[in-house]
């Protein structure tokens, strides 16, 4: 439970006697008073103190309380808000909270019964604080694949088509990373799934170990992996793999009495900020890439090129089209 000395209430109202007799009683309480007396401070207030409650009154000069909350009920960050008022009437009631009040007291109030319902009010923010915390965790449970703790694809192509949008934006390339590890059906075979798991969270750990906080990763399926490089240069990409691949091939898989040691291929895309292409065709040539190191024989690095998916007997990709139109273009 939040203690009352961390709780910050804020008191608008023009009556300065009102404002007193409200923070005197908050204090009693242990709360932080914050006490203004129109509407337009308040919204100052807000965005400075950010407080846990607002108690509002309706009638006030210049920006009135209704105005005031309507503002306030604007903005991304809810704050709950209490209407104190000497306007009475069911009809002045109901208008004040279908405007976005959560509570309306009427004037004059007992204070007991004002404290009870800010207490109240206080229950209800801590209540959609933890709700808004648990969210936020299962959202992270829900774009992160449970093996590795890398993100899914799911998640993936999301933060791809931003990264692209935002690289044609200011003009910076990105590299899509397709990378797949050498003869892995040997490891469940010869070993077993147990193992197979081992070592595929060993090598998530490799990944996310070697990147930057800017760049992200998935696990795109089975053993095969899609890293993604913000803001790199093709030279800058190739040095990434290469250091990548020979950790890789460095580490030692062991597991109790299971070892092994393994190899991976990668195939990568860049991006060109001139190019009209989506995630899905930055994985796609990625993925072209890869598969021609595999056809090499393995264990290497390959770049896509819009003469890949000739070699490979493949269908034309989006980006080996977009690349192909932009040169004859030129020429």
């Amino acid at each position: 439970m939040i203690p009352a000395a961390d709780r910050r209430i804020l008191v608008v109202d023009d009556d300065k006697d009102a404002l007193r007799a409200v923070s005197r009683a908050l204090e009693a309480e242990g709360y932080v008073a914050i006490l203004v007396t129109d509407g337009k401070t308040a919204i100052e207030k807000i965005k400075e103190a950010q407080p846990d409650l607002v108690l509002l009154d309706v009638q006030m000069p210049g920006l009135s309380g209704i105005d005031t909350l309507k503002y306030l009920r604007g903005r991304k960050e809810y704050v709950a808000t209490m209407f104190l008022s000497a306007k009475s009437q069911v009809d002045e009631v109901v208008h004040g909270l279908d405007c976005g009040a959560d509570d309306y007291i009427r004037k004059p109030y007992n204070l007991k019964e004002l404290l009870a319902r800010i207490r109240s009010q206080l229950r209800i923010k801590d209540l959609n604080d933890q709700l808004r915390v648990a969210n936020q965790q299962l959202k992270g449970l829900v774009d992160r694949d449970d093996l590795t703790g890398l993100f899914n694809m799911r998640s993936l192509y999301q933060k791809l088509d931003h990264e692209l949008e935002r690289g044609k934006r200011f003009g910076h390339s990105l590299a899509v990373i397709m990378m797949d590890m050498d003869h892995f059906k040997l490891v469940n075979d010869n070993h077993d799934h147990l193992f197979g798991s081992y070592v595929l969270s060993e090598v998530g750990k490799i990944i996310k170990d070697n990147i930057r906080s800017v760049d992200f990763a998935a696990r795109y399926g089975g053993d095969e992996f899609l890293i993604v490089l913000t803001e790199s240069n093709r030279e800058g990409a190739v040095r990434f793999c290469e250091r990548l691949n020979e950790l890789v091939r460095e580490e030692n898989f062991v597991s109790g009495a299971d070892e092994i040691k393994l190899t991976a291929s990668m195939g990568i895309a860049m991006s060109d900020p001139e190019l009209e292409v989506d995630s899905r065709a930055m994985v796609r040539a990625a993925d072209h890439a890869l598969y021609q190191a595999k056809r090499e024989g393995r264990d290497r690095v390959i770049e896509f090129k819009p003469s890949l998916d000739f070699q490979l007997g493949l269908p034309r990709s989006n980006m080996a089209a977009e690349l192909m139109r932009r040169d004859k273009e030129k020429k």
